[in-house]
């Protein structure tokens, strides 16, 4: 048995602004750190202001409180006798930074700055901050007066260094660092680092999480080492969610993994290892002789240990896994539909001081799944309040109106969804019984709260108001109106239900005798956001979308999921469902179909979203990849024309993003035009020079596609 260090990373719920909460967060990680023997702790990125202040980053103020928190940890026994990475912004000659600051014993040992900042898809830090130019080198930082009077230091070392102790070395590499192709471990390891932190602010997309457990493998698979990852955890308050799963790998094998979605608020993991072992994976000539040229890093020397170098202080070795690997934890997608949305929403809900969510309950598959999700949420909050989580029972008293005194514990999933969640199928003229009856068998089966009602009487005063001011009626395309006709008779039903659906959301509390509102929910997925196959101001227009960065073909995979893991046989209905927006008529030989109305199927939007998000194709270089993807199964000139319809329908509704409900972030290729996809929304859409060369090309092209007669 070599040297022994048991050492702790964590996944914290922080919150934009929330510096007093976000302080007791940070609190209690350190205090069950210490609890465990650990010597090093490691926190989430911006852990102190919470990640997603945004334009916040910029004012005086963010970095004063920042200031003020830390000094408080500072001046803490909690937070002796181990060394604890904590980050936040700093100001450094008038240049604001995101970085570590690595303390121990009422002392700053040294201010890590970020030398690679994340600047695309969710992520904008170089408008905040500049990253750190001066790689291996480092300059003194002159602390704030509050600082020098809890530390008795005037001046710290800022840059790129590395910290070492009596018994090892520890360097620092944060988020984007390791995502970079030279990424500073690499250098650090050769220079003799044995323990890396990374503190991120990674959010989550579907499947996601493969790629970062095999880049913090691999990071010590070569160099050898120690790496503890930290992340943030829950909605930071705004779209994105941060899917935690705190990690320890040494050389190359994980030790130790937290959870991926949770509701708890500070989740720690620790694993005691041997730095021996790290000695010894790295006796190999190769990277001896790399070591041996790598350049130097500035070393802050501290008389400290982090192993205690005491058999008698030594836990029970029955105690110790010392490094033994784990198999990793990974949920399929249907799963991380089922818990990330689920943990977002209860942020949402408990954050917002709401009393609860409203969802017009259309009958159709998305709607469903909006529905399947909250109901999720309300099984997590009853799982975690039979596990006695106090932070969840207190909210979810709040939530549901009971006194702060009430012996009221949410653990029927089913009864708390009925406090909570309602929902309401708004009817017409158009509508069809099956739907209406889907619609009010899943509300039975997950318990919410449920209204059904007919629109007819309001739809019609407002048709009749414009044939009132007109002189004219107009009539739906298969009563003989014209496109035109048909289009806005089909928008008036749409939109006349999200002005019902708030009045509902501000009304329904009152009318079963509790206070406050309900959060309205919108359920346009990705797919249909990208064609634009929605109405502008309908009931896709709402507070927020859990399902709005998911693909159809994910939702149709979750609710199949849930089908079985929920105990929800209706949902087998859905499935089986044309999905259809229901504002035509229905005749003996027409029904309104989706896919028909978008001239596209929902598998076609998958393939169009990705190369047009994540691959980065214009019409002409989309058109040439399905060439080969397609081509055995169509001609150029269909696929040309495929392409041309998608390009044309996306540019021409492109001003709908400009207007769409804040939406869960789960998908590459999401049109988000808020934060993530900065696109133009007024385009020439017909898109003369491109679709040109592809009609050109498509002629030319040989016709590949199998014919089956």
């Amino acid at each position: 048995m070599g040297h022994l260090i048991t050492l702790a990373t964590c996944s914290l719920n922080q919150w934009a602004l929330d510096f007093q909460g976000n302080y007791e967060r940070i609190m209690a990680s350190i205090i069950i750190a210490k609890e465990r023997g650990a010597t090093l702790r490691v926190g989430p990125e911006l852990e102190i202001p919470g990640y997603g202040c945004y334009d916040h980053f910029l004012e005086g103020d963010t970095i004063l409180h920042s200031w003020e928190v830390l000094a408080k940890i500072l001046a803490s026994e909690e937070a002796t006798d181990i060394v604890c990475d904590i980050g936040m912004p700093v100001t450094h000659k008038n240049v604001i930074y995101n970085c570590r600051i690595i303390i121990h014993n009422k002392k700053i040992l040294l201010i890590r700055p970020k030398m690679w900042l994340a600047n695309d898809g969710n992520y904008r830090e170089l408008r905040y901050f500049t990253p750190w130019a001066k790689h291996r080198q480092w300059e003194d930082h002159y602390l704030p007066r509050m600082i020098q009077e809890v530390t008795q230091q005037i001046k710290v070392p800022f840059g790129d260094a590395i910290v070492s102790t009596q018994d090892t070395c520890i360097g620092v590499e944060l988020c984007e660092e390791l995502f970079t192709p030279s990424s500073p471990h690499i250098l650090m390891g050769l220079d003799g680092v044995e323990i890396f932190t990374n503190s991120s602010g990674s959010h989550h997309e579907l499947r996601k999480l493969y790629g970062r457990v095999e880049l913090i493998k691999e990071a010590t698979l070569k160099l050898g080492g120690i790496y503890l990852y930290a992340n943030q955890q829950g909605c930071d308050g705004d779209r994105l969610y941060y899917d935690g799963c705190a990690m320890i790998a040494v050389n190359g094998r994980l030790v130790a993994q937290g959870s991926q979605f949770s509701l708890q608020e500070v989740e720690v993991i620790s694993a005691t290892v041997d730095i021996e072992d790290v000695r010894a994976h790295r006796a190999k000539s190769s990277r001896s002789m790399q070591a041996a040229q790598s350049a130097r890093y500035h070393r802050v020397e501290v008389p400290f240990a982090l192993s205690s170098g005491k058999w008698e202080e030594m836990k029970d070795p029955s105690e110790m896994s010392l490094g033994k690997a784990l198999e990793v934890r990974y949920h399929k997608p249907e799963e991380e539909i089922a818990l990330g949305p689920a943990c977002w929403l209860w942020d949402y809900l408990r954050r917002s001081r709401t009393v609860g969510y409203f969802l017009p309950l259309s009958g159709g598959i998305d709607s469903c799944a909006t529905a399947v999700i909250t109901y999720s949420m309300c099984r997590l909050v009853a799982e975690a309040a039979r596990n006695g989580d106090i932070q969840v029972i207190d909210d979810a008293r709040r939530i549901a109106g009971e006194p702060a005194d009430s012996s009221y514990l949410p653990t029927d999933p089913h009864e708390f969804c009925k406090r909570i969640f309602h929902t309401c199928y708004m009817g017409t003229e158009n509508s069809s019984v099956e739907t209406r009856k889907r619609a009010k068998d899943l509300a039975q089966a997950i318990g919410s709260y449920h209204v059904d009602l007919n629109m007819d009487t309001i739809v019609t005063s407002v048709r009749d108001l414009f044939s009132f001011v007109t002189g004219v009626k107009p009539k739906f395309r298969v009563q003989g109106g014209s496109d035109a006709e048909n289009l806005a008779l089909q928008n008036i039903q749409a939109r006349l239900r999200m002005v019902l659906a708030y009045l509902f959301a501000q009304l329904l509390p009152w009318v079963r005798g509790k206070y406050g509102g309900l959060l309205v929910l919108g359920s346009a997925n990705v797919d249909e956001s990208l064609r634009g196959y929605l109405t502008k101001y309908d009931c896709s227009s709402a507070d927020i979308n859990p399902i709005g960065g998911i693909s159809k073909t994910d939702l149709k995979r979750f609710i199949a999921y849930g089908q079985e893991k929920f105990d929800l046989p209706i949902l087998a209905e859905f499935l089986d469902a044309t999905p259809t927006a229901e504002l035509e008529p229905i005749t003996e030989t027409y029904v309104q179909s989706d896919e028909a109305d978008m001239g596209m199927t929902y598998d076609d939007l998958s393939v169009f979203g990705r190369l047009r998000k994540v691959e980065k194709c214009g019409p002409y270089s989309m058109f040439t990849k399905l060439v080969h993807e397609w081509g055995s199964t169509l001609s150029p000139t269909q696929i040309a024309q495929k392409v041309k319809h998608f390009f044309f329908e996306y540019a021409r509704n492109r001003h709908k993003m400009t207007t769409i409900t804040p939406s869960y972030h789960a998908e590459q290729y999401s049109p988000d035009d808020n934060r993530f996809d900065l696109r133009p929304f007024l385009y020439p859409s017909r898109f003369p020079w491109q679709f040109r060369k592809i009609d050109e090309v498509a002629a030319k092209l040989q016709d590949r596609s199998a014919k089956l007669e």
